[in-house]
């Protein structure tokens, strides 16, 4: 559990730093765009009233309250399954990582009203339109990472079923 207690603080640190050196230290909500590598890499303010891409962004009281309990249930998912099975370390990190995005995210909305967002990406003509944060990627990479490295709990309870019958 220290594994996943510290990934989640981790990324839920990296990502606050982040947003606030870019948005505030570097005045992104003022002067609105930085380019960084163009068109690789740009800083674009963003305020992300929904889920990914916006949607679901209606800019409601309500749908903010939603999106922050349906994160927190999520979260404490995660970790009462990651504490109920027997993980390996990479897999307790993913969680960790998952965990402290997502907790970001609703500190954000419970600060803001919204989700910070400043990370562009464009490549090979293609002009990307959406912003994201560092606390998005750790959702996703730890989202994955507990695809690949989590253990399967049944796995595990039929192999013990087997060593009690031989």
């Amino acid at each position: 559990m220290r594994a996943l207690t510290l990934a989640a603080l981790a990324a839920f640190l990296i990502d606050q730093v982040s947003k606030y050196v870019v948005i505030h230290m570097w005045e992104l909500a003022r002067i609105r765009s930085i380019d960084v590598l163009p068109p690789i890499l740009n800083f674009r303010y963003g305020e992300n009233r929904g889920i990914n891409f916006g949607l679901f962004g209606d800019g409601s009281e309500a749908s903010r309250w939603f999106l922050i309990g349906l994160a927190v249930v999520i979260c404490v998912g995660v970790v009462i399954w990651i504490r109920r099975s027997t993980q390996p370390r990479l897999a307790l990190i993913c969680a960790g990582l998952l965990v402290g995005g997502a907790l970001a995210n609703v500190f954000d909305r419970l600060l803001y009203g919204y989700v910070l967002d400043f990370l562009n990406m464009s490549c090979c003509g293609i002009n990307n339109p959406f912003v994201f944060n560092i606390a998005d990627i750790f959702i996703f990479a730890g989202a994955i990472g507990l695809v690949f490295f989590a253990e399967d709990g049944k796995a595990a309870v039929s192999e013990g079923q087997d060593k009690k019958r031989q």
